[in-house]
């Protein structure tokens, strides 16, 4: 179980985390943009483009998952069950937590 103090680093975790990802999401929509047909470039560097596209658009689709996971987690710090694995029911290393807030499971429980 977190301490009120753990509690307290997990939330303004979050909280960047949050506002890291909606910036990222603004970013990534832009470079996600179609690549107009009329643009003077060279048929490789129209092939690289939407290449790049299509690696952004995944990085776009992944980081909004992640987004509203972490905005849904969010709401549940101060459960009594945040930090309990929802597989197994026993608790989460506050490591795990400090690096991916997101995921509700134990390491074990995750492979």
């Amino acid at each position: 179980m977190l301490t009120d103090k753990q509690k307290n680093e997990v939330k303004e975790l979050i909280q960047r985390r949050i506002t890291d990802s909606e910036n990222e999401l603004q970013l990534l929509k832009q470079l996600t943009a179609a690549v107009a047909p009329d643009n003077s470039i060279g048929r490789i560097s129209r092939m690289d483009a939407i290449n790049n596209k299509s690696v952004n658009e995944a990085a776009y689709h992944k980081t909004r998952k992640r987004l509203q996971q972490l905005k849904n987690v969010q709401e549940e710090v101060d459960n009594s069950t945040f930090g309990t694995c929802l597989r197994c029911g026993k608790p989460i290393a506050y490591e795990r937590i400090l690096i991916m807030p997101e995921k509700r499971v134990c390491v074990h429980c995750s492979t």
